[in-house]
């Protein structure tokens, strides 16, 4: 068409460049460019990272392998909390108890009922997924730091009611419960500890998945549009209260298949594995790796696995001093977490190749 064009042109007598003709106009570049690194964030991010992943499992060794489980592990839990906080708006100081719960679900079906490994994920995301929202329905009626409050209640009391003496015949009590870890199957020539990592990779894979799907979805922009606008989300028929609940329940089952993972990796749980520091530690990671992203949840994870033990490394005396001083530098020099820094360098870039 922008071919014959000139010629048209040239038969009413109206002398039109060539080059203007054929040329694309400034912004289709810039259009383009910004096309691709969508398509690179969507597709090509993920697939780089799941294979970086699966390489990891035949590079590294024992605990480093344990390690780079517990930050898989984590990284589901904080995806499911941005869910919650991020993408709702509601603060939660106590997704340790849901953490806690997904793993005593895993304990309790190995050890009581003989659950194969791999069946007690699913079960552990339904068990959290129902208490979360039964939690979130009455505390719909709480906002802001009374929500907090009522969270931060729930994840001191988890502990507790786990060391009762009713339930002590299923949780184990203070002693806990020591799990079996599984051997690869089908005959795979892989260590038990690469396999675990394995099948936490794969878990991973289709919990964040399922957790960009829901972002992007119909649902998603309802959740942000309470997040912002709570009240022209309501005036658009928006049920808020509906979703407010999905939301927890939703961000409970996410974290509680962290927990099952947790469970399946450590070989043990109990009571005292879930302190409240575990829910401080979540809010911590959303904040480092960016809140209201997906991705961000992998580098908070790996901030809540590592950073503590660097701190601990410096100082023996004074670790969580350390700790204290590195989360305030982030927090000067990544107000907006780490997935804050990558736009504004995506946007630079962006910029000076226009």
């Amino acid at each position: 068409m922008s071919n014959s064009l000139p010629t048209s042109m040239a038969r009413t007598g109206v002398a039109v460049p060539v080059a203007q003709a054929v040329t694309p106009s400034p912004g289709e570049p810039a259009r383009g460019a910004q096309r691709h690194a969508s398509a690179w964030l969507r597709w090509g991010l993920p697939l780089l990272l799941t294979v970086l992943a699966v390489a990891l499992a035949f590079l590294l060794k024992g605990y480093q392998l344990f390690q780079g489980t517990m930050v898989l592990a984590y990284a589901i839990a904080l995806l499911g909390l941005n869910i919650l906080t991020g993408y709702n708006g509601q603060i939660s100081l106590g997704h340790g108890a849901f953490f806690a719960l997904g793993a005593y679900s895993t304990g309790v079906l190995m050890e009581h009922a003989s659950a194969p490994y791999w069946a007690t994920i699913p079960a552990a995301g339904v068990v959290c997924l129902v208490v979360g929202y039964l939690f979130g329905r009455p505390a719909l009626k709480l906002e802001g730091l009374y929500l907090a409050l009522a969270t931060f209640a729930l994840g001191i009391a988890m502990p507790q009611l786990l060391k009762y003496k009713h339930l002590e015949q299923w949780t184990g009590g203070v002693q806990g419960i020591v799990l079996m870890k599984p051997d690869a199957p089908w005959g795979l020539p892989l260590t038990q500890d690469q396999w675990v990592y394995l099948f936490a990779v794969i878990v991973t894979v289709v919990m964040f998945a399922l957790g960009r799907n829901l972002i992007a979805s119909g649902s998603g922009r309802a959740l942000r549009a309470i997040r912002d606008q709570p009240l022209a989300a309501q005036a658009l028929g928006v049920n808020s209260s509906h979703y407010k609940s999905v939301a927890f329940g939703i961000s409970a089952a996410y974290t509680g298949v962290a927990g099952a993972l947790f469970a399946i990796a450590v070989q043990f749980v109990s009571p005292d594995s879930f302190t409240m520091f575990l829910s401080i530690s979540f809010l911590v990671g959303i904040v480092v790796g960016g809140v209201g992203t997906v991705y961000g949840a992998l580098f908070g994870a790996v901030f809540i696995m590592f950073v503590p033990n660097v701190a601990e490394q410096i100082s023996k005396a004074a670790p969580w001093a350390v700790y204290g001083v590195v989360l305030i530098l982030i927090m000067f020099v990544m107000p907006g977490g780490v997935m804050g820094l990558l736009r504004t360098l995506q946007t630079r870039l962006q910029k000076d190749t226009r």
